[in-house]
């Protein structure tokens, strides 16, 4: 079997999916977003990844409607489709939904609160676990697509957009390493947003990466075995 993660940034990566997926038999494959090749459609698993930009931008990155696309026909096939962060948002914006700025941004770690039909989930795991947040942008479902798990600032932090396929605003692939890739990647943003700081992230990644890694790779095996993809 073989899944195809598509990336917006490079230190934005599948992260700890990546061991999962190779213990599960399932080689990955990534390429850039403005690259995707044509298999995607019919891949085992498609994950459409983060990045800084908007799903709305699609007239300065073009390539944002092909992902839509894509997302679009993988649910409506029942193909097996994970989306975290914007990847979450182009697949809200494939079945119907808008996406548009929250109420503030939310970047640290915090946990979610899972809805009733989030704790009958796969998302089970990650009750009360602090996991990372990174987005100012927020996702309007149609009214037929529950959430799975909300925060004050944010009412749809997971949602299933169709039977095989799942949506995370925050990153449940990011774990204790790899930190210093967004430190960097988003310094800009860091320094523009007040109450966040380099030091207080490193830190609290330390304190809570762990403990995410492991509730994390419990519910990706979870949902990946109720979805059929690997072993």
């Amino acid at each position: 079997m073989t899944a195809i993660a598509i990336t917006h940034v490079a230190f934005e990566d599948a992260g700890l999916l990546q061991p999962v997926l190779a213990e599960r038999g399932i080689a990955l494959r990534t390429c850039p977003a403005w690259a995707i090749p044509d298999e995607a459609e019919y891949a085992d698993l498609v994950i459409l990844l983060g990045g800084p930009i908007s799903v709305n931008d699609a007239a300065d990155y073009p390539f944002l409607r092909r992902e839509i696309d894509l997302a679009r026909t993988r649910i409506a096939m029942g193909r097996p489709t994970i989306g975290i962060c914007l990847g979450a948002q182009i697949m809200a914006c494939a079945i119907g939904g808008t996406v548009g700025s929250g109420p503030a941004k939310e970047i640290g770690w915090a946990p979610v609160e899972l809805t009733a039909a989030g704790r009958a989930s796969a998302l089970e795991a990650l009750d009360g676990i602090p996991v990372l947040h990174w987005h100012g942008e927020v996702c309007h479902l149609p009214p037929q697509i529950p959430s799975l798990a909300a925060t004050a600032a944010c009412a749809t932090q997971a949602f299933a957009p169709g039977p095989r396929a799942l949506a995370l605003q925050f990153h449940a692939e990011a774990g204790a390493q790899g930190i210093e890739p967004w430190l960097v990647g988003h310094t800009l943003e860091i320094a523009a947003t007040s109450g966040i700081g380099v030091t207080g992230l490193r830190a609290d990644t330390a304190r809570h990466g762990l403990r995410l890694e492991t509730a994390a790779r419990a519910m990706f095996h979870r949902w990946l075995a109720e979805t059929g993809v690997g072993a």
